[in-house]
């Protein structure tokens, strides 16, 4: 399978303790199986931070990773539910403490998670949803982009070596 990860920089290694924090799966290493979207993301990164170029870094990994029995795998396939929903809240929310609930990585307890990408536009919803305005319904309604992109994140050592660099595309 081939992974993209977009970015204004070339990544020449991967190295964990420097990915941001409270990411929808948590502090990771995120990537995506559709070109496009890592373009996208690439190119929206340039926006963001003002300077870099677009760059996709490709990946390979085995078909079978999701399968491994070495790793903890944390699935949510390809349609949101409420446990994706209240995942991603505990794991965008800096204050979220119990870090044994399942529905948090913030401890990376979970080695690889896939699932899809949920929208930026979070922290309004999370306190509506906090403050009981809306439902978990209407909370992952609002959550999931109108057209529906997946992201895996790699959050330890031993899922990272899974990665094999393929090569540096300019976007």
């Amino acid at each position: 399978m081939i992974l993209y990860h977009g970015s204004n920089t070339e990544v020449k290694e991967i190295v964990l303790k420097m990915c941001k924090p409270f990411r929808d799966f948590g502090r990771g290493f995120y990537l995506s199986d559709i070109r496009v979207q890592a373009e996208n993301m690439a190119k929206r990164t340039v926006r963001i931070k003002g300077y870099g170029k677009p760059i996709l870094n490709v990946y390979e990994i085995n078909d079978s990773f999701m399968r491994s029995n070495d790793l903890k795998i944390k699935d949510f396939l390809t349609i949101p539910s409420e446990e994706w929903a209240l995942f991603v809240m505990n794991n965008r929310n800096r204050y979220f403490s119990d870090l044994t609930d399942p529905l948090c990585n913030q401890d990376c307890k979970y080695d690889i998670v896939h699932g899809p990408v949920a929208n930026d536009d979070m922290a309004v919803l999370f306190q509506q949803y906090e403050q009981k305005f809306i439902d978990i319904e209407m909370l992952k309604k609002r959550m999931t982009y109108k057209e529906l992109s997946m992201q895996y994140s790699f959050h330890t050592e031993k899922a990272v070596e899974l990665l094999k660099k393929l090569e540096t595309i300019y976007v």
